[in-house]
């Protein structure tokens, strides 16, 4: 089995090191990619959906990116401790009907010792928003990593 560095145990540094990689990869979007960061077992809760494995991972993310459309990321570290992150994020998002939303949620993570997602639980709030009010459009510039994202 490949590692997935940074590996658990997590240090501050590693930690995020491993949410910016985490956002990084949805932001580009392509469910083949951001799957390979979690186990061949991975069990998710994201909202109400419930997914096991990478096949179910792919097709779970296809069909979201689907739907919204413009999808652009921003995830902070909240905590850690071992093989476990807590995160922050926001996103936004256009659906097929042309609304504009911002999502905000709590993730809790949990890793292998080859440092591969092997639990994720996202809990999830949207908000319709005017395209005007978008705050998040694309990839975090290099200038912003590391910095927190505004609640509102």
């Amino acid at each position: 089995m490949t590692d997935r560095p940074p590996l658990p145990p997590f240090t501050r540094e590693s930690a995020a090191q491993k949410v910016q990689a985490a956002e990084g990869a949805w932001n580009t979007r392509d469910p083949q990619r951001v799957a390979l960061a979690y186990s061949e077992d991975s069990v998710w809760r994201n909202r109400g959906t419930f997914v096991t494995g990478r096949a179910e991972i792919v097709e779970f993310l296809t069909a979201k990116w689907a739907r919204e459309r413009e999808y652009a990321l921003r995830k902070d570290l909240w905590a850690y401790d071992g093989n476990r992150i807590a995160v922050r994020f926001q996103y936004e998002c256009q659906d097929t009907e042309g609304q504009w939303w911002r999502s905000y949620g709590n993730e809790l993570w949990e890793f292998d010792e080859h440092g591969l997602m092997t639990r994720r639980e996202a809990s999830i709030n949207d908000v319709p928003i005017e395209e005007k009010e978008r705050r998040i459009h694309g990839p975090r510039p290099e200038t912003e990593r590391g910095l927190s994202f505004p609640l509102q």
